[in-house]
């Protein structure tokens, strides 16, 4: 069989990143899509010389979705699974300045748009097909300041379960992932606020964040990435609607 084709949103750093090579050492085509092309160029040398497209992709613009994922079946075929990483972090709060409707916009209506776009350009059964959503700890209980950051994540699990029943019919799979504390650039801006907020150093913020997460440690985004290889693989066609939770024991279902 000709190796599989996964599109990968967010590829060009931290859990995208590590997502793209994970599935490119594995022998998958990949394609990466995200705003920042360079980075993502950067992505596909660090793969090592593995089939790569790079494409620029807007998820918050219906017409660069629908161009970045035409352009990727164009370069290495229909698809065969969609790895949906891309998003943005950060607090909000209300008044002009308030970014609850750009957390949104990017986290769960692109997240949309690409699975959609993704379904478009799917390839036919009765190959396997999956789509990963990578949502957030923070879909499972909310933090103040962080309304959109925790309602857009939250809302990707109604999105993959509802979408999950809409093509169980055709033997698509749909699941997410709820990652707790990452060891990547977001995570680190997100301790640097929360460093402000509370007038102590980044390290000093680690160590309060660490201290509500039973494992003591932040994940690295390769563990994650082999969780997504995980539901790609041939030991996980039985889920789908699921969402798993690498969180160092931080929240327990």
């Amino acid at each position: 069989m000709e190796p599989r084709h996964v599109v990968v949103t967010g590829a060009s750093s931290g859990i995208g990143r590590a997502v793209a090579l994970r599935l490119a050492g594995e022998g998958y085509r990949v394609s990466l899509l995200a705003r920042r092309v360079p980075a993502l160029r950067e992505t596909a040398a660090l793969a090592g010389g593995a089939p790569s497209v790079v494409v620029a992709c807007d998820v918050t613009e219906g017409a660069s979705v629908d161009a970045a994922f035409a352009a990727a079946a164009d370069g290495h075929g229909p698809i065969h699974a969609l790895v949906a990483a891309a998003g943005v972090g950060g607090a909000n709060s209300p008044g002009a300045a308030d970014r609850f409707d750009r957390l949104v916009d990017t986290n769960l209506a692109g997240t949309y748009r690409c699975l959609r776009a993704a379904e478009r350009h799917l390839a036919p059964g009765p190959e396997p097909r999956q789509f990963v959503v990578i949502s957030s700890v923070l879909a499972r209980f909310g933090v103040p300041g962080y309304t959109g950051y925790c309602a857009s994540k939250a809302a990707l699990l109604g999105l993959v379960r509802a979408l999950a029943l809409e093509l169980a019919p055709a033997g698509v799979r749909v699941n997410s992932i709820c990652p707790g504390w990452v060891d990547t650039d977001m995570a680190w801006e997100g301790l640097g606020g929360m460093a402000r907020a509370m007038g102590i150093t980044p390290d000093e913020a680690h160590a309060v964040a660490m201290r509500a997460v039973p494992l003591g440690r932040m994940g690295r985004p390769e563990e994650v990435a082999g969780l997504v290889s995980w539901l790609l693989g041939p030991d996980a066609q039985i889920m789908t609607g699921q969402a798993l939770d690498p969180n160092g024991g931080a929240w327990m279902g």
